[in-house]
């Protein structure tokens, strides 16, 4: 019974290290587009330089074109997880287009920001542990909520002006 397990055992770190090097061979595009500075969220007029610094550095990997690829990303199935997490956080928000959203749009993704990280949804949990520095303090949170606020407060005076 002990050979027939340690055979098992064998054939499955065997089939494990074929499948992780097999896995290397697919290669999910790692891109960061080119950026137009004037349509980025730093380029927005009202925007207070504390936001864009909590932004850039606790949001930008996956929020922006500005994506810094770390070694890790080489490695499948990291590679997978990490291009699959940037190309839907792109299309949620990207800091690096804020100038192609509605002004209506971007008050509604700022609202989403604060409540995210709020509720400690971002930035997310394994990112975090990756990167110590994108983890969010309270202070952060305050600053993307005031913004969130202030967009919010403007929305509703302009909406009563006649």
């Amino acid at each position: 019974m002990g050979s027939r397990l340690r055979k098992a055992g064998i054939v499955f770190v065997g089939g494990l290290v074929v499948f992780v090097a097999a896995a290397q061979l697919i290669r999910p595009a790692r891109t960061n587009p080119p950026t137009d500075a004037s349509r980025t969220l730093q380029a927005h007029p009202g925007i207070p330089n504390e936001f864009v610094a909590v932004m850039n550095r606790s949001c930008s990997d996956c929020h922006s074109n500005n994506t810094e690829w770390s070694r890790y990303t080489q490695v499948a199935p990291m590679s997978w997880i990490v291009a699959y997490a940037v190309n839907s956080g792109r299309k949620a928000m990207n800091i690096s287009d804020w100038a192609s959203y509605s002004p209506d749009d971007q008050r509604k993704l700022l609202i989403q920001s604060c409540n995210a990280a709020t509720e400690g949804k971002m930035p997310g949990g394994i990112y975090t542990r990756l990167r110590r520095e994108a983890t969010l303090s309270a202070q952060d949170i305050k600053t993307i909520c005031a913004v969130s606020q202030s967009a919010e407060a403007n929305a509703k005076t302009a909406s009563t002006k006649p």
